[in-house]
């Protein structure tokens, strides 16, 4: 009987497994798909034969600007962060066996908003200072809610709460450093704040792709202990996961993911906390893990979240994060709707 157990328990893994690599297939076509369409819209509008141009080499100096210049740049950075973001909310919704355990939820996005106002404060602007900062912040925040919350060992609920918490507080702190800093100064801390593509160009993309990159090396080496902490800690251990380290370790490839993109665009909410919960039911891994699929899900999401965000209202270009609010607090409120009758 255990062997008729153990032949199921591979079929049933087998068919996941190829699922999710076709879920995922699919995901990337749908993804170069819609970011061609993106490079078509605009005020200078282009059509499908001319960014064949392109890429060739033989379309007109104006074109080539248009594509590679204004709008190249806006649409890698949408494709890169949304996968940032859901890697990040991935990692942390693992670590705490929660959906609602997301950066932008349990306080550390708020933290690299901390970061960031007080390097604005100190007059640094350049991306690499805002980086440095956003990431310290974060990490601190995380630090801090990893200690508060510790008690012979991290648990997913005491972490949120105590997220949400903190993040409360320092959102405060935000408030007050914005109203007694000059003008000037809080007027770029409140347009970085909304969370906006707008201003982004090659250097921010190339310096945000240079943090990236390491988080994506060490993805698949996290997924793997992602997998066996959810099997439980003391299982985890018994396999020989250096548990506690590794929480750790997770919480700060989670922070780094998030700091880049706070960095550069500044906090964009729900997508690292919808992302993973939609790639998990798109390829049917039920509470598993999965870092590709929510990446993928991601940058589908900031994507298109942009792509509203400057062509939804005729004539206005909204933040992409306040795009992103709109849709993601639809989703959070579902999410808890189904959360209180799943606890009933």
């Amino acid at each position: 009987m255990n062997g008729v157990h153990v032949l199921r328990a591979g079929t049933l893994s087998l068919k996941v497994t190829r699922r999710a690599v076709a879920v995922c297939g699919v995901l990337a076509l749908a993804l170069v798909a819609l970011a061609l369409w993106a490079f078509t819209l605009g005020s200078y509008p282009l059509s499908l034969g001319e960014l064949a141009a392109v890429a060739s080499g033989t379309a007109d100096t104006g074109v080539r600007t248009v594509v590679l210049e204004w709008r190249a740049p806006r649409i890698v950075a949408a494709v890169l962060f949304g996968a940032a973001l859901a890697v990040g909310g991935a990692v942390f919704q693992a670590l705490t066996r929660n959906p609602l355990g997301s950066p932008d939820v349990i306080g550390f996005t708020t933290g690299s908003y901390t970061g960031v106002v007080l390097t604005l404060l100190a007059g640094a602007s350049s991306y690499a200072a805002l980086a440095a900062g956003a990431l310290a912040g974060g990490l601190l925040t995380a630090l801090t809610v990893y200690l508060l919350a510790f008690r012979r060992g991290v648990r997913g609920f005491r972490l949120i709460i105590v997220g949400i918490a903190v993040g409360a507080l320092l959102s405060s702190v935000n408030t007050c450093f914005s109203v007694k800093a000059d003008v000037d100064t809080a007027l770029r801390a409140a347009v970085w704040g909304a969370g906006s593509l707008s201003a982004i160009g090659w250097p921010a993309v190339l310096m945000a792709s240079a943090l990236l990159a390491a988080v994506a090396l060490a993805a698949p080496v996290a997924q793997h202990r992602l997998r066996r902490l959810e099997l439980g800690d003391e299982t985890a251990t018994t396999m020989g996961v250096p548990v506690e380290r590794t929480k750790l370790l997770l919480v700060v490839l989670g922070v780094a993911a998030t700091a880049a993109v706070t960095a550069a665009a500044g906090p964009i909410a729900f997508v690292a906390l919808a992302a993973p919960q939609i790639a998990r039911r798109l390829t049917g891994r039920g509470t598993s893990v999965d870092l590709a699929g929510s990446a993928l899900v991601g940058a589908l999401l900031l994507l298109g979240a942009d792509i509203a965000a400057q062509h939804a209202v005729p004539g206005v270009v909204l933040p992409t994060g306040a795009v992103t609010v709109c849709v993601g607090g639809a989703y959070l409120l579902v999410l808890l709707v189904r959360e209180s009758r799943r606890g009933r």
